[in-house]
């Protein structure tokens, strides 16, 4: 059965998951951090594409991503992709593949869904045992959004500006959903949703966006809900 292209839409997050071939290391040294965040930064303002979360793993990382374009997304990761692999070829004097195949990704339903993925994107260091706090990770967009640097590759969603009057007001209500964190369903959905490529939203959001794409955007009939139950942000 030949795959389907990816659900890609110009105006709404994607959550993207890009892995290690055979789950190998991506990164050798703290250089190699650096660098591709670098190029997402490079290549985001490039493609205009807005970065609103993001996490770098040892094996794998995530984005959570607006494309202005509906190119744009496909554009960015492809550039990044290819010229992170050939720095790191140079650099560790290695050849061939580094990455998994295609960059996993799935649109999301922003009301229901957005601060819930980066409240998951944040939490991956502390579920894969990296640390204990996700504010002791320094490869990832969290300590942006505490207030405790300033990420030039970030551009924050118009909910997170929602969560508070002040700065000082929105990093309190951000640091404390992530320290009440997503459940299990949460997580799943969110998880499933990006690796089999189907779109994640309410039966009403799917169904609109069915309209948009001639690509189906749910695994059930167009319009259907991938889950009955309601999920948010605890």
């Amino acid at each position: 059965m030949a795959r389907l292209p990816r659900l890609t839409l110009p105006g709404y997050p994607h959550h993207v998951i890009q892995r290690g071939n055979n789950r190998q290391a991506i990164f050798a040294t703290v250089a190699d951090y650096r660098a591709l965040l670098d190029l997402l930064e490079e290549n985001a303002k490039k493609f205009d594409v807005a970065v609103h979360a993001y996490v770098l793993m040892s094996n794998h990382f995530h984005l959570l991503a607006t494309p202005q374009t509906a190119d744009g997304l496909p554009k960015m990761m492809q550039a990044v992709g290819r010229s992170y692999v050939r720095y790191f070829n140079d650099t560790q004097k290695r050849t061939g593949t580094l990455w998994e195949g295609r960059y996993k990704s799935t649109l999301i339903q922003s009301e229901r869904y957005l601060l819930a993925c980066m409240v998951y994107i944040d939490l991956n260091p502390v579920r894969a045992g990296k640390v204990a706090q996700p504010q002791n990770y320094p490869w990832s967009s969290h300590l942006h959004y505490l207030g405790v640097r300033s990420d030039r590759l970030i551009t924050p969603h118009a909910l997170y500006w929602e969560l508070g009057n002040t700065p000082f007001a929105r990093e309190a209500a951000y640091a404390e959903m992530v320290q009440s964190g997503i459940n299990t369903v949460q997580q799943t959905a969110l998880t499933d949703a990006t690796l089999q490529g189907w779109a994640l939203g309410e039966p009403d959001f799917v169904a609109e966006l069915q309209k948009r794409t001639e690509r189906r955007v749910a695994k059930t009939t167009a319009g259907r809900p991938i889950s009955t139950q309601k999920i948010t942000v605890k």
